[in-house]
C-alpha cells in the first residue's frame, strides 16, 4: 500500500513540474511581446513607447535567459507569489484563493446534490432491471444529459427567480444564492452518477457473495446495504473525483450567467483582458487541484478495493 501511495505522489510531483513549465510559457505562447502586453494593460493604450517597453522588460527580468526566468518564476510561485493582476493591480494569489473557495463550494454542493439523488436511484433501478423505476431512471438520465447548462440556467432564473420569486437570480450572497446554480450544475453529473451506480450495482448483485448472503435468509435491502453499496460505490468515487476536478474550472457558463465570482468567471475575464499572471496562476491551481483530487481518488479506490492493493503489492 505504501509503495502504491509513493508512486502516486511521485507522479503527482512530476505532473506539477510539467504544468509549471507550460504555465510559465503562457506569455510566450500568446500573440505579442509579453512586455508590450503588460504595458498596454497598464496604460490602456494600443500605442506604447518603445523605451518604456525596454525599461519594463528589464524590470520584469524578461531580458534574462528563458531558463533563468523560469527558475525565478518557479521560486516565486512556490512561495505563493504569482505577481499582480494587470487589470485590478491586486495580488493574484488573493484573487485565486477567493475564487477557488467559491468554486469548491459550488462544485461540492452540486456534486452533493447529485450523489444524494443518484446513488439511491441507481441502486433502486439495479434491483429490478427493466422495472418501472429502472425505466423512469433511464428516461430521466437521458433527458438530463441532453440538456445543456446554458439553456437550463436561464430557464431556472426565469422560473424560480422571476416567476416564483423563491431564489435570487444572480450574485453570491448567502445560501440562497447557492441553491439555483448548484441545482443547475448538478443535473449532468446526476445523470452519469445514476448510470454508473446502476451498472455497478447490477454487477455486484450478481456476485457469488451476494447469492450466498441471500441464501442465508438476508433480505434484498439488507444485502444491498451491507454487501452491495460499498463495492458498487467504487466507480462512483472515481467519477466523483473526475467531476469535481472538472467543475473547479469548467463551470464557466454557470458562473458567468449567475455572476458567481469563481474560477470559471475569473478565467473568462482574464482571457478577455489578457491578464497573464491570473491565467498562469489559474492554470497551475486548477491542474494542481485536479491531479491532487485524482491521486486521492486512486488511493481511496485502493482502500475500498483490496484487489488493487494486492496488484500493486506484487507489481
Amino acid at each position: 500500500m505504501w509503495l502504491f501511495v509513493t508512486r502516486r505522489l511521485a507522479v503527482l510531483l512530476l505532473t506539477l513540474l510539467v504544468v509549471s513549465v507550460f504555465a510559465f510559457l503562457i506569455p510566450y505562447l500568446s500573440d505579442g511581446d509579453p512586455a508590450v502586453l503588460v504595458l498596454r494593460s497598464r496604460v490602456a493604450d494600443f500605442q506604447v513607447d518603445q523605451a518604456a517597453v525596454e525599461a519594463l522588460r528589464q524590470q520584469l527580468g524578461l531580458d534574462r535567459s528563458l531558463l533563468a526566468q523560469y527558475l525565478g518564476w518557479l521560486n516565486a510561485a512556490l512561495h505563493g507569489d504569482f505577481g499582480y493582476s494587470y487589470t485590478s493591480r491586486a495580488p493574484v494569489i488573493d484573487q485565486i484563493g477567493r475564487a477557488l473557495l467559491v468554486s469548491i463550494t459550488l462544485a461540492m454542493s452540486a456534486l452533493g446534490i447529485a450523489i444524494v439523488i443518484a446513488v439511491p436511484l441507481g441502486t433502486a433501478a439495479a434491483t429490478r432491471p427493466g422495472g418501472p423505476i429502472d425505466t423512469a431512471a433511464t428516461f430521466i438520465t437521458q433527458t438530463l444529459v441532453a440538456i445543456p447548462e446554458y439553456w437550463m440556467a436561464p430557464m431556472g432564473i426565469l422560473v424560480f427567480a422571476l416567476y416564483l420569486g423563491w431564489l435570487p437570480s444572480a450574485g453570491w450572497d448567502g445560501m440562497s444564492s447557492l441553491v439555483l446554480p448548484a441545482m443547475v450544475l448538478a443535473l449532468r453529473p446526476l445523470a452519469y452518477f445514476t448510470r454508473v451506480t446502476r451498472a455497478a450495482m447490477i454487477d455486484v448483485l450478481q456476485a457469488p457473495y451476494i447469492t450466498a448472503a441471500r441464501s442465508r435468509g438476508l433480505g434484498m435491502t439488507q444485502t444491498v446495504l451491507r454487501h452491495g453499496v460499498r463495492n458498487g460505490a467504487i466507480p462512483v468515487v472515481t467519477l466523483f473525483a473526475l467531476w469535481l476536478a472538472g467543475l473547479l474550472g469548467g463551470s464557466v457558463v454557470v458562473e458567468v450567467i449567475f455572476a458567481i465570482p469563481g474560477m470559471g468567471r475569473l478565467i473568462y475575464e482574464a482571457v478577455i483582458n489578457k491578464d497573464i499572471p491570473v491565467l498562469q496562476a489559474s492554470f497551475v491551481a486548477i491542474v494542481a487541484l485536479s491531479v491532487l483530487i485524482n491521486t486521492l481518488a486512486d488511493i481511496l479506490y485502493a482502500v475500498l478495493n483490496p484487489m488493487v492493493r494486492m496488484a500493486h503489492a506484487h507489481a
